[in-house]
């Protein structure tokens, strides 16, 4: 039985576990966020939740995409205009 844990440490270990995960930043901006509207909503858990997401895994993807769409756009671009010169060095010949 050496791995009994007295309840303490058991709650030491999962507060570490959120705030490594992120969850204690992701509670403490939404509840900032909530302190400082002006106008209190009815339903502050509404709110937490509607608000607790922030930067998601979707709205990183969705960053990465974009930022590879641009290099692909700058690439064709890049791409089309040696072909034009190619083809204009060919009619020269």
């Amino acid at each position: 039985m050496s791995n009994f844990k007295p309840p303490d440490s058991k709650r030491e270990e999962f507060r570490k576990y959120l705030e490594r995960a992120g969850v204690m930043d992701a509670l403490t901006k939404v509840l900032v966020s909530l302190y400082e509207e002006p106008e209190k909503p009815d339903d502050a858990l509404e709110y937490i939740r509607l608000n607790l997401g922030g930067i998601t895994e979707v709205d990183v993807e969705v960053q990465t995409l974009k930022k590879e769409l641009e290099e692909a756009k700058a690439k064709i671009n890049e791409l089309k205009t040696k072909l034009v010169k190619y083809e204009a060095d060919e009619g020269t010949d």
